[in-house]
């Protein structure tokens, strides 16, 4: 008798030395990044969907659209609304859509997906990301191709839950370079960016991630040598960087206290999302760090996962 099929559809294994990842096609989600058997990214059950969007691919638009509403060429467009709760369109396009291989060595894999014009967004993308593991740890790297007629708006975003190994993520501390975050309102919407001190909100020098209840996104990082990074501790010293390049100019800092645990003992607990986006949410209405792709033109950017300390 044959196991089921995971949830996330077909898996993609790519390892280097003591390095693992595992990631599914549903999303292009990462199931798994490890090292000599510590885990770095949060995982879950094979028969569930990826808890709270982890680990999933977020295009043409990361976050949410106020009402899935915005205009382009001074048409108004309704994208679906996949948040109904709040009433938004959220995470983009292919949250649900399983990408197909495109190469994959023992080190690397390649999967793309396509997104073409409906509801809300008349553009057609080819899509794909690449994980690949080397010296440093996990690379994550994003290229969109415009194959439409029509320049394509866009943003591009990543849902990874970080942990370090089985140091409860409670007891970790986070620290982001950024001077100013964008607060969410009820309805998970951002709020006119702020400086960082002026709510309680200032990551610089390193806060427990115990003592947080964030849902908003930072930016105005401290770049260098084109990338931003950002540090998850743990008290023995041990830790993960989040690096990005420098065009991902917003990082959407989640700090849920209710992430379903993986056993009878441990069915809630504390997690930390750390969200690299291009743009923040509603960025499609708000234009704000929205990127444009031309016909026939291609965008690449990449973040990654460096563990420290091992």
């Amino acid at each position: 008798m044959t196991s089921p099929r995971p949830v996330s559809g077909r898996q993609f294994e790519i390892s280097h030395g003591g390095a693992r990842v595992r990631v599914g096609a549903v999303a292009a989600v990462l199931r798994e990044f490890s090292v000599d058997g510590v885990h770095f990214t949060e995982t879950w059950p094979d028969d569930l969907v990826a808890p709270m969007g982890c680990g999933m691919v977020l295009v043409p638009w990361p976050n949410r659209v106020d009402g899935g509403r915005w205009k382009h060429g001074g048409k108004t467009q309704q994208l679906d609304l996949t948040d109904p709760g709040n009433g938004h369109a959220t995470h983009g396009l292919l949250r649900n859509t399983p990408y197909e291989l495109v190469t994959q060595t023992d080190s690397a894999v390649t999967l793309a997906a396509s997104v073409y014009p409906q509801h809300g967004y008349p553009f057609t993308l080819d899509t794909s990301v690449t994980y690949s593991l080397g010296p440093d740890g996990l690379t994550v790297t994003h290229q969109i191709a415009n194959v439409g007629d029509a320049p394509a708006p866009f943003g591009v975003g990543a849902h990874p839950y970080l942990r370090v190994g089985d140091v409860p993520a409670a007891d970790l501390t986070l620290t982001v370079s950024a001077q100013a975050c964008a607060p969410t309102n009820d309805r998970l919407l951002p709020e006119p960016v702020q400086p960082v001190i002026d709510g309680g909100w200032d990551l610089r020098d390193g806060r427990r991630v115990g003592e947080l209840d964030f849902n908003l996104a930072f930016t105005d990082f401290a770049a260098r040598d084109g990338r931003v990074e950002h540090a998850l501790d743990a008290p023995d010293g041990t830790g993960l960087r989040l690096w990005a390049d420098d065009v991902f100019r917003w990082l959407m800092v989640y700090t849920p206290a209710d992430f379903p645990g993986s056993g009878p003992a441990e069915q809630r607990r504390h997690a930390v999302a750390l969200e690299p986006m291009t743009s923040p949410a509603n960025a499609l209405a708000s234009k704000v760090d929205l990127l444009i792709v031309e016909p026939g033109e291609s965008w690449t950017g990449s973040w990654g996962l460096r563990p420290v300390g091992f």
